[in-house]
């Protein structure tokens, strides 16, 4: 996905009473702005973000200036794992988006 909102590909499994295409779109726009801070105070590139919910997580990994990944999973899922997941096919996917 792009910081704009804008989707390459997507998979959602469906989820009674959430739209996770709303909650992709309105979290690209907060990743923006992550991204722009830690550029204003020079700490160096955005490589992930972690937020969690009551329902959910949401991990977010960094492709490109232009592009990230992100994975949502229930709170009973793994979060190690999908951390693992998401740092392990980043490469493969970066080399995709190329």
């Amino acid at each position: 996905m792009g910081y704009d909102g804008i989707y390459i590909d997507q998979y959602f499994l469906p989820v009674d009473g959430v739209d996770l295409q709303l909650i992709a779109v309105e979290y690209a726009n907060v990743l923006k702005e992550i991204k722009k801070t830690a550029e204003i105070l020079n700490t160096g590139n955005m490589e992930e973000v972690s937020i969690g919910t009551g329902r959910f997580y949401v991990l977010v990994r960094t492709l490109s200036d232009e592009y990230f990944v992100a994975l949502t999973i229930r709170r009973e899922g793994n979060l190690g794992k999908g951390r693992y997941l998401l740092l392990r096919e980043s490469g493969a996917l970066k080399q995709a988006l190329s």
